[in-house]
């Protein structure tokens, strides 16, 4: 009685005739084009930077778009790949071409997007971590629109509950669940945003190169762990050792880095002052 349906709405967003367009690539095509445009406005902002200088102009933001895509896309499904499901791409090798079905991992898009990053840096001879900084802060976009594109695909299931808000999943049985898709696309993607918001706008932190892609790295760990409780068991039967998900795995690593890095680049800072 006190379920919520699920909003039965088709993966399909338009046909034109053979060619299929997914509001999982729209998902994914609206993160990137607002992080862009975030960008752009960061790079706009001068008191925003140490001696009110961006790292690049914002002519140079068009280039990052492409270079954080590839980053994103081939990393995300590699990451996929590789870290979640290397059994059945094995056997299927040719699915690893297909991300119109889903299967992005975000910790692979994490990987990717800072080897695109590093090369970009190296490239238009920016400062990598400043470039970090600014596009972490934009990364939440990202997390929303593709954690709401989870949902859409009824994809990335929670746990069975008996909660109101629980709902029953197309293909999961007739037993409603956490809707995880949406807990994350809050706390990684509204949340985190703000967290990074308050930073970089109140706390100055893109001042100092790093700091705001380490607040971020913590941020997401926290927030992706805490989301980890309410999936699916599956994700934790594959390791074998309850509670511990694949997902808490790679994430501690991720809070781990993030709170090194806060300490080297605020000591690195003070030295420098």
């Amino acid at each position: 009685m006190l379920v919520i349906p699920y909003p039965a709405i088709d993966p399909v967003a338009l046909s034109l005739g053979p060619v299929e367009i997914k509001w999982y690539g729209i998902a994914y095509a609206a993160g990137l084009l607002l992080g862009w445009t975030y960008i752009r406005r960061l790079l706009s902002t001068p008191r925003l930077w140490r001696g009110e200088k961006a790292p690049i102009d914002r002519a140079a933001a068009d280039d990052l778009f492409i270079f954080v895509a590839l980053g994103v896309v081939i990393g995300g499904r590699l990451g996929n790949v590789l870290l979640y499901d290397l059994a059945y791409y094995t056997r299927h090798p040719l699915e690893i071409f297909a991300i119109w079905r889903g299967g992005m991992a975000f910790h692979g898009g994490l990987a990717g997007t800072i080897v695109a990053m590093w090369l970009f840096a190296r490239r238009n001879g920016a400062n990598p971590l400043s470039i970090m900084d600014l596009v972490a802060a934009a990364v939440p976009f990202g997390l929303f629109f593709g954690r709401v594109a989870n949902f859409i695909n009824a994809e990335v299931l929670g746990r069975i509950t008996n909660v109101p808000w629980a709902m029953v999943f197309p293909g999961a049985g007739p037993l409603p669940r956490h809707p995880a898709q949406l807990y994350e696309a809050v706390l990684e993607g509204i949340v985190l945003f703000l967290v990074l918001r308050f930073a970089t706008h109140a706390r100055g932190t893109l001042r100092t190169p790093g700091l705001t892609g380490a607040i971020f790295l913590i941020g997401y760990g926290v927030f992706r762990i805490a989301c980890e409780l309410f999936k699916e068991d599956d994700y934790a039967a594959r390791l074998g050792i309850q509670p511990l998900t694949l997902g808490m795995i790679y994430s501690l690593p991720m809070i781990a880095a993030g709170v090194v890095a806060i300490l080297l680049v605020t000591r690195g800072s003070k030295t420098a002052a």
